[in-house]
């Protein structure tokens, strides 16, 4: 068994809403195909990856380093014991082999796509949806049959008012959410004010339902203002207040502010987040972890994060990903996470769940099928599918 070919494209992504530091109007994404030599169904096995918004497309590392690195190791080298499947940890050694240490910036986001369709391909070789065989091989506990979600979304655009925010966030309610989430830090402190309470009002009064996230954007002066005007709402978080290194600024606004935070998708590393927990002040009773494995080099990188996590007491169930994408459910449903972010509204068709597999009471099911099921989403298959056939 051996990988034949790898296919890689560059998509774009791009949208007209911004957050507090960055607009979409050039947001790009790569997608890469891996085709191997297992046949099901008289064709080639192919496992399929790409990386989350926010953060663009990494044509051009995977190009010159990762894809041409991994098609030159001796295909038993990528195998597992048993010789029947390949194995992600060993293709992992070998992305990274000849990488110095640090660096965590883009290059976690060039082997995060590729790890993403490695962990596909072995899936539906082994005949397993991916949470199930994340389960039996790292899980400690039942797989989750249901994975809480939330709905991401109130970014600013133009033109885009209070009532327009509100008609946002109750068709996130009428597709079955019960948290949604808004940005704030794009205006001044009393306008994000006014919107705050627009939506909390469509949530009939219950701050606890909607989180906020302000993408890095405060210094510490800021932030305490902000969570000055944000406690008495009592809200489900308050997200990414500053730099996302920042840990002086995180443990100050930690021990200031008394409800919930959460910070980590701009964490690309096990070693990142460790310093997180040590020097930022979280707090593992109530506080939230947001690492998005397609973006910090992927599933294996992620179960180290996730022993960092155990080492520092902290549950799995505080981590809620960013990204909004299939292969973080299947983490959440396997590993045991506490669920899922959602984009029902942007970044499509990469956003979302399988088609036909609603929102109930805030929780969605996971198809029974091999691999991370993209095929069940007939918008992001006929991309993935175009990067290759």
């Amino acid at each position: 068994m051996r990988i034949t070919a790898i296919y890689e494209k560059t998509v774009p992504i791009r949208s007209n809403i911004r957050n507090a530091y960055i607009d979409f109007s050039t947001m790009t994404a790569s997608v890469v195909a891996v085709v191997t030599d297992a046949v099901r169904d008289g064709r080639p096995i192919v496992g399929y990856g790409f990386n989350s918004n926010g953060r663009y497309g990494a044509g051009g590392l995977l190009r010159e380093r990762f894809i041409p690195r991994l098609l030159a190791a001796e295909p038993a080298s990528l195998m597992n014991d048993a010789g029947d499947n390949l194995d992600p940890h060993r293709i992992w050694t070998v992305l990274m082999t000849g990488e110095k240490p640090g660096g965590h910036g883009e290059r976690s986001v060039a082997v995060g796509v590729l790890d993403m369709a490695i962990w596909d391909a072995v899936a539906k070789i082994a005949q397993k949806p991916l949470y199930r065989l994340l389960a039996e091989q790292f899980g400690d506990g039942p797989v989750d049959d249901r994975v809480f979600v939330y709905a991401a979304g109130g970014y600013y655009q133009p033109g885009k008012g209070l009532e327009a925010l509100r008609d946002e966030m109750r068709a996130y309610l009428d597709m079955g959410y019960r948290v949604v989430k808004m940005k704030i830090g794009g205006v001044d402190l009393a306008e994000d004010v006014r919107r705050v309470e627009a939506v909390i009002q469509v949530l009939d009064g219950d701050g606890g339902r909607l989180a906020v996230d302000a993408n890095g954007r405060f210094d510490l002066p800021t932030a305490t203002a902000y969570a000055d005007a944000l406690a008495p709402y009592r809200l489900f978080w308050y997200e990414e207040a500053g730099d996302p290194l920042d840990y002086a600024l995180q443990a100050a606004l930690s021990q200031y502010y008394p409800g919930p935070m959460a910070t980590g998708e701009n964490l690309f590393s096990h070693q990142d987040v460790r310093n997180l927990l040590r020097y930022g002040g979280m707090h593992p009773q109530h506080d939230y972890l947001q690492f998005d494995c397609a973006l910090s080099y992927g599933v294996v990188e992620y179960l180290r994060t996730l022993s960092v996590l155990k080492e520092q007491g902290w549950s799995p169930r505080r981590v809620i990903p960013h990204g909004g994408h299939q292969l973080s459910l299947h983490l959440a449903a396997g590993l045991g996470l506490g669920g899922n972010e959602s984009y029902p509204g942007v970044f499509q068709p990469f956003g979302g769940f399988a088609d036909g597999y609603h929102i109930v009471d805030g929780y969605v099911r996971l198809p029974d099928t091999p691999g991370i099921g993209f095929e069940h989403k007939a918008a992001l298959y006929a991309l993935l599918k175009s990067v290759h056939e």
